[in-house]
């Protein structure tokens, strides 16, 4: 069976520590809270589209270890095709440490793990090829950043989506451009903008679509977003509700757009709809314990 999108980033255990304040270089703040669960980007918009019907799948690493089978063992629960996700007998699966403020705002620090030893040999082209999207997002190391651009390479008939994050946005253009090329849709937020094209979001965007990028949507936090196809331009506000913890929103936004995307929804509707999803998620702590479900979405977005 065809997959409607299949979902190729890092895939990490999310430590979320609820703090007063996000301490600066010498500093000192508060632990108020703390819990555990899934995440990495393209996974979080895998199981945000997984709990709106779709049919997906996941392409990653894991090693055998406690969080790597929590990871697994999560994606299945949700529905999610498994059979592109490898298992290291060495080594550590990827953990985020998340400090978010009382105000929902956080910042993170990385442990990669066995996720920046996925290589070429691992990745099943047939699997990655079998969908109708393919969703990109970040690794830190070059080598599975080489492995996403070779399987692009096997996958010419694929759609190809991006969440760039920065620490791909700080590879610059030149790096991003093989992938570029291939983008059907593009998620920046602003500042991954910024960094990728030296330009404020709509000028960049532009930018990113002569590049070859089809639709640039641009994630801008407690404003919306920003969607143009080069034709149709938007900006859509967002959903006012009450901000628990931002981590994952823009994982969230992606799945709401993609959702759209697939429905035949108009650039318009695609972006109220990653609003939407987006402003669900950022009510509940954690990537994805707010992510709707289909029988959530108001009337006019389903």
């Amino acid at each position: 069976m065809k997959l409607d999108v299949i979902g190729f980033g890092a895939l990490n255990l999310d430590r979320l520590y609820g703090v007063t304040r996000i301490a600066g270089v010498g500093e000192e703040s508060y632990i108020t809270r703390f819990t555990e669960a899934s995440g990495g980007s393209a996974a979080n918009t895998i199981v945000g589209l997984a709990r709106l019907g779709v049919n997906v799948g996941c392409i990653g690493k894991l090693a055998q270890d406690r969080e790597g089978k929590r990871i697994l063992r999560d994606l299945v629960n949700e529905k999610v095709d498994v059979n592109g996700v490898v298992t290291s007998e060495d080594g550590a699966s990827g953990v985020v440490f998340c400090f978010v403020d009382e105000g929902g705002e956080r910042t993170m620090y990385v442990q990669p793990g066995v996720n920046d030893e996925l290589t070429q040999q691992e990745v099943d082209v047939d699997y990655g090829c079998n969908t109708q999207v393919l969703h990109l997002s970040s690794f830190i190391s070059e080598t599975p950043f080489e492995v996403q651009k070779e399987l692009l390479k096997a996958c010419d008939e694929v759609r190809v989506s991006l969440d760039p994050g920065r620490h791909y946005a700080m590879k610059g253009l030149h790096a991003l451009r093989p992938i570029l090329k291939r983008c059907y849709t593009v998620f920046p937020n602003e500042s991954e903008v910024k960094l990728l094209t030296g330009e404020e979001y709509v000028k960049g965007a532009h930018v990113l679509l002569k590049e070859g990028a089809q639709i640039v949507a641009v994630k801008l936090g407690a404003r919306g977003c920003y969607v143009t196809d080069g034709v149709e331009e938007y900006l859509i506000d967002a959903y006012e509700v009450k901000v628990v913890d931002t981590t994952g929103a823009g994982d969230a936004f992606c799945a709401g757009f993609l959702y759209g995307l697939l429905s035949g929804k108009d650039l318009y509707a695609c972006g109220d709809l990653g609003n939407y999803v987006a402003s669900r998620k950022i009510e509940i702590d954690g990537a994805r314990d707010g992510l709707p479900n289909l029988s959530d979405l108001p009337s006019h977005l389903k």
